[in-house]
């Protein structure tokens, strides 16, 4: 299921305008990937699945407040920001690559589905000098190297249901990995949440701060 119908499926109240908008992602992508590419070929045929929901695994262990800032670190094309956008439009998103073009496409597809809470900047995430209440990522690295990056970027008010930190889709077995990791941590396994055979060993890996 290509469509904003898987969408749908596992969040069925999105408003007309989050429809529409995620109805539109996959042209805009299609015609930006033939520019730029940031997403697999193969993939495109199960845009929605790979890229869209995975992404919006987040919003199923975290439910952002209005006003909430969040950082997507090596967003790629926008994954997990865009959607996650999409889905928080009360909520403030910078997407941080150090890609140049691939930021490029971000501000583009941002730009032609009407987002207005989405800032993409390139450059590294170390040299972010902001604070946020979340950090998110797509398997950009290894946890251990990822909270190098990031110390000091976190808010010390928390406002949420779980005190601010680090939401990282990842999959397989990560038991070796987050032996380095000497914070609380959590994995959350997305075939709790989603019935499809993509994410069989999918996880979001939530470290508190």
């Amino acid at each position: 299921m290509n469509s904003v119908q898987l969408i749908l499926k596992y969040f069925p109240d999105l408003t007309e305008k989050q429809i529409e908008q995620f109805s539109k992602l996959l042209e805009v992508y299609t015609f930006w990937n033939n520019q730029i590419n940031v997403i697999s070929r193969k993939d495109t045929d199960n845009f929605y699945e790979r890229h869209v929901l995975h992404s919006l695994g987040i919003a199923k262990i975290m439910q952002f407040k209005d006003g909430a800032d969040i950082m997507d670190i090596g967003t790629g094309g926008g994954f997990p920001g865009i959607p996650l956008a999409i889905l928080y439009p009360n909520c403030n998103f910078t997407l941080v690559d150090s890609i140049g073009k691939k930021i490029k496409v971000v501000n583009e597809v941002a730009a032609a589905i009407g987002l207005t809470n989405v800032t993409g900047i390139h450059e590294r995430a170390e040299n972010i000098d902001k604070q946020f209440d979340f950090i998110v990522s797509r398997a950009v690295t290894a946890m251990p190297d990822f909270i190098k990056w990031i110390n000091g970027k976190f808010k010390k008010k928390s406002v949420h249901d779980l005190k601010n930190g680090i939401l990282y889709l990842k999959g397989g077995d990560l038991k070796e990995e987050m032996k380095g990791v000497n914070r609380y941590f959590y994995m959350h396994n997305l075939p709790d949440h989603f019935s499809e055979e993509f994410f069989e060993t999918k996880k979001v890996v939530y470290v508190r701060y």
